[in-house]
């Protein structure tokens, strides 16, 4: 089976196909080769995947583009959607972009699955499609109420690819996932941009009061649940994924200073981001029950072990540095 999986040259989707990749997953996944369509904005990068696996093939190209995703869409089998303008600042001064990938994007690819037959398209999305959860946790069933045009953008998408379930018997399956961390993420994500930051002796901004609050999920434990929702979960359905560990921003930035031994003088109080959520919570009951998801990583350990990459890993992530600044 052949697997399109968009947005692979980032964080999280080259993370999955890896997964994929990994030795003997393929007796588990039915998986033999995978095609990664991916644009290579400035988040996403080549040193994420093995080129030189034989069973990976990888096309340069936006997934607007209907007459590549067409003639890709004809020898795949499943599709699994990362690909995304994912920065909520970025967002906030500049919308069309997301507008343009997320939506219109989506569309495409829906569209191209559609002629093609493909069996099966799970969409990756966001628990900030739910907007801002002043207590308790959001379930699948919950009003999408987005704050930024990022979120805004992810939600729209949400609804066009159920929309083609509904309409056409496309099997969608769409997973809403918490705040993702671990090695390779690219660092304007707070904690790939903290740990670089104080890693090269300098500050960290800190939004608002910091007590902003987010839920955190290993990216290899989301790309657990992205699997288990494609090889087990139901068309149509939506599957909240969350991680366990849930803190303020204040309290995260305590852990990141913590380990890397600086002290609270190396943090910058910022204005706050325009409409910022106050907090995200998920609940992910269904994942749980249906799928048997359970996160693996315990936050400590993850965290410990993800600054410890970024300070091993300096030729990686010092390009991209300069090009999140330029971008």
């Amino acid at each position: 089976m052949n697997i399109l999986v968009t947005g692979a040259a980032g964080f999280i989707g080259s993370a999955y196909v890896r997964m994929l990749l990994a030795p003997g997953a393929d007796r588990r996944s039915g998986v033999s080769r995978v095609t990664v369509l991916d644009k290579l904005t400035y988040a996403a990068t080549r040193d994420n995947l093995d080129l030189g696996d034989p069973r990976l093939t990888f096309v340069r190209g936006d997934i607007c583009d209907s007459d590549l995703v067409t003639r890709l869409m004809g020898h795949a089998h499943q599709v699994v959607h990362f690909a995304a303008e994912s920065h909520v600042d970025r967002s906030v001064s500049a919308a069309s972009a997301f507008v343009h990938t997320n939506v219109t994007g989506t569309q495409v690819l829906l569209d191209a699955a559609l002629r093609h037959g493909v069996e099966r398209f799970v969409h990756v999305s966001t628990d900030e499609v739910y907007g801002s959860v002043e207590c308790g946790s959001s379930t699948e069933e919950d009003p999408l109420a987005p704050s930024s045009p990022y979120a805004a953008s992810k939600a729209a998408s949400d609804l066009v690819a159920l929309s083609y379930h509904r309409t056409h018997g496309l099997d969608v399956r769409v997973t809403r996932c918490s705040n993702n961390y671990g090695p390779r993420q690219f660092p304007e994500k707070v904690i790939p941009r903290f740990v670089t930051s104080l890693l090269d002796g300098g500050d960290v901004p800190l939004y608002g009061d910091g007590t902003h609050r987010r839920d955190w999920l290993h990216v290899e434990d989301h790309c657990r649940a992205v699997e288990l929702v494609r090889t087990a979960g139901r068309p149509g359905a939506v599957y909240n994924i969350g991680g366990g560990t849930e803190l303020s921003n204040r309290e995260l930035t305590a852990r990141l200073l913590a380990s890397l031994g600086a002290d609270w003088s190396r943090v910058r109080h910022v204005t706050d981001r325009r409409g910022h959520d106050r907090r995200y919570s998920v609940r992910d009951d269904k994942a749980r029950n249906e799928l048997g998801y359970r996160p693996l990583h315990d936050f400590d350990s993850g965290l410990a072990e993800t600054v410890d990459w970024y300070r091993s890993h300096r030729s990686w992530w010092e390009p991209l540095v300069e090009r999140a600044l330029s971008a």
